[in-house]
């Protein structure tokens, strides 16, 4: 009976000993393997997305390279009266191709950093539908680099047949250095 008490007794500090191996092995191994396993997983998701991304930009150099030209040499001049009178005129050419009504052109300056600066304008103007959409046509389409930040369009009068319509542009102007 006695040798029987001390079988059981080794028998079960060997099932404790590996329990605790189990659990130690589990805690010390096996769970970091895995975690480390995932994020090396995500980590080479992640570099494969850049990898296609990467590829595909290289395939549109060419465009993207033209694209920035253009957008380079449309950009506003650097000197703010003539970046001002620019804008000022391609309004004036707009409305009058449009036969849009402008009441009023209000730019201002943004300087967010020294290599370029933003002209904000807002514009007011009112006229049908038709001759507003022609407007916008005609912004969206010239050669100067504008930005329709935002459109408003409210009626000017019960039946709706005149339009109200208020417009925030911007432009971009880099420095004469960084061009």
């Amino acid at each position: 009976m006695n040798l029987n008490f001390q079988n059981r007794q080794q028998l079960l500090t060997i099932l404790a000993l590996v329990a605790i191996g189990l659990w130690a092995g589990d805690s010390l191994l096996l769970s970091p393997l895995l975690k480390s396993w995932e994020q090396r997983k995500t980590t080479i998701k992640d570099l494969r997305q850049k990898i296609d991304k990467g590829t595909q930009l290289l395939s549109r150099e060419h465009s993207v390279r033209d694209h920035w030209q253009t957008m380079r040499t449309n950009m506003l001049p650097s000197e703010v009266s003539a970046a001002e009178g620019q804008v000022l005129k391609a309004f004036d050419q707009w409305s009058q191709d449009s036969r849009i009504s402008i009441t009023s052109v209000r730019p201002q300056w943004k300087r967010t950093a020294e290599e370029y600066a933003t002209l904000e304008c807002r514009v007011d103007a009112y006229g049908s539908m038709s001759t507003i959409t022609r407007f916008l046509y005609e912004v969206e389409h010239d050669s100067v680099a504008l930005k329709i930040d935002s459109i408003e369009l409210s009626a000017r009068d019960s039946d709706g047949s005149q339009l109200n319509l208020g417009l925030q542009v911007s432009g971009l102007q880099l420095s004469a250095n960084t061009r």
